[in-house]
């Protein structure tokens, strides 16, 4: 059975012009792109089968991320269901000279595991055993997204 902490994945993105809006911080939608994409990983990864979107559960922007800082992105899996797979997800601006961060956005999507016909595919049994995935994922359950 996958353990929380299997599952954790986390990456940056160092946001380029072609990535703001009109205000030259990020725009929301490449924001929500990123964490569907490190979020489906750390599904597929619990599922070990392909994984999509099903939910984007409550979705808070709350503060900018600008041109030239690092969007740090962070997703595990917290919880499943028969077939769904619950990811916590969360984004960081990240000053690239000094690595002070700031949490900018806080999220949990669900995903479906599903077979090459699309059919849903159950998931295992997720495990927390370590203290740190403990702590992950009652973080996630207390967050009540």
């Amino acid at each position: 059975m996958p353990t929380v902490r299997e599952t954790y994945i986390e990456n940056r993105f160092r946001v380029q012009p072609n990535h703001a809006n009109n205000n030259e911080t990020l725009h929301g939608g490449n924001l929500m792109k990123w964490l569907d994409e490190i979020g489906a990983m750390a599904a597929m990864r619990f599922a070990g089968e392909t994984c999509v979107t099903a939910r984007v559960n409550e979705l808070d922007f709350e503060r900018p991320i600008r041109i030239g800082d690092i969007a740090l992105v962070e997703a595990y899996v917290y919880d499943a269901g028969r077939s769904s797979v619950h990811v916590a997800l969360r984004a960081w601006r990240e000053e690239p000279r000094t690595g002070e961060a700031e949490k900018t956005t806080e999220s949990s999507f669900t995903f479906v595991a599903i077979d090459e016909d699309g059919s849903p595919q159950p998931v295992p049994e997720l495990t927390a055993e370590s203290e740190e995935g403990k702590r992950l994922r009652e973080r996630a359950l207390e967050a009540d997204y």
